[in-house]
């Protein structure tokens, strides 16, 4: 397994990054490959600050571009053919033969690195419009949300597809046995939400290989009433940093109040909240595959530290060996998923 990562894309790039990189080196299995895309000096420089240079488990692709995380997506592919991103997404293309890398990571610009991902790996066959997947983490254990950024404008079937996708992934990667499926919405009751919801509501009940529950409400996504669910991109990539932020706000809550009342009991508490925290750390689940892209394509988070990148690697890995693309091309070809232009 050849695994390619945008040694330069994110807020804290390229040390950090890089860093994550190299940490995964020990996950790696015999004949398998880590290929570090980005500016040669840097990269060299930290292989022989480690004593990896020489390494036949690390190629360097080396760049002269940088796509910055704020940059206009296409505009930024366009102009800059040799970004890190842009030949990073180039090793995931069949088109790159023996060259190939089975697996592509960054941290970058999300709009840009999944329509890198796009046109140079294209799309699983019958897939429409690739979702981003990220794994939350709840009380009851982590659930899947489909779509958080790739696509913020879909058709009814796209958000059908996110739920089928969504659904192999939970089972293969997951290991839930036969994932409960929900549509998000504005309220439980069948008439509610709008044009998109009401006509995904329409196809998703209609499919009986799905285990459709019907709509959730956003309150609904901690609460054991699904493990996918299903939303377009722009409201997906709200609710998931508003829980981030949340979650993190409530943890400094729960600490600060405990040490105003007993210092010594907040000493007592730390070891299990600092537990109780890393369940709900995203750095700790690593990337969020883009499913339905023709590899596996993990997008990291832009704040990423360098154990979200090791952790990435270990998340690509087991997408990978699990076969997940397999899974999904199965399920879209098994339900006979609805034809639409695109």
């Amino acid at each position: 397994m050849r695994i390619a990562i945008d040694v330069m894309g994110g807020d804290h790039a390229p040390d950090t990054i890089l860093a994550g990189a190299l940490d995964a080196v020990d996950l790696l299995s015999p004949g398998d490959q880590l290929v570090l895309v980005g500016d040669g000096q840097v990269i060299h420089e930290d292989l022989s600050e480690r004593g990896l240079t020489g390494d036949d488990r690390i190629e360097v692709v080396e760049t002269t571009q940088v796509i910055e995380m704020g940059e206009s997506p296409i505009s930024a592919l366009r102009s800059k053919p040799d970004s890190s991103l842009v030949r990073m997404a180039e090793l995931g293309s069949k088109k790159a033969g023996d060259k190939r890398c089975d697996v592509v990571i960054s941290a970058g610009n999300t709009g840009a690195c999944v329509a890198a991902a796009q046109m140079a790996m294209r799309r699983l066959p019958g897939v429409h419009r690739p979702g981003v997947a990220v794994p939350v983490p709840t009380f009851f254990g982590p659930i899947v949300l489909c779509d958080v950024g790739a696509n913020p404008e879909p058709r009814p079937t796209h958000l059908y597809q996110y739920a089928q996708m969504a659904s192999v992934y939970a089972h293969r990667v997951m290991g839930v046995e036969n994932p409960r499926v929900a549509l998000m919405s504005i309220g439980g009751e069948e008439g509610k939400g709008n044009a998109l919801t009401r006509e995904t509501h329409k196809l998703m009940k209609a499919d009986a290989s799905l285990n459709y529950v019907g709509y959730v409400e956003g309150r609904d996504l901690f609460a054991n009433k699904a493990d996918v669910i299903a939303t377009e991109g722009f409201t997906g990539n709200v609710v998931i940093k508003l829980a981030e932020g949340l979650a993190a706000g409530l943890f400094k809550t729960i600490a600060h109040e405990i040490f105003e009342i007993d210092p010594e009991l907040a000493m007592k508490f730390e070891p299990i909240v600092k537990r109780i925290y890393a369940k709900h750390d995203y750095h700790e689940y690593g990337g969020a595959p883009l499913l339905g892209a023709n590899g596996t394509c993990m997008i990291c988070h832009g704040s990423s530290e360098s154990r979200t990148v090791t952790a990435a690697v270990k998340a690509a890995i087991a997408y990978t060996q699990h076969q997940v693309n397999e899974g999904i091309v199965e399920a879209l070809a098994n339900a006979g998923s609805p034809e639409v232009t695109v």
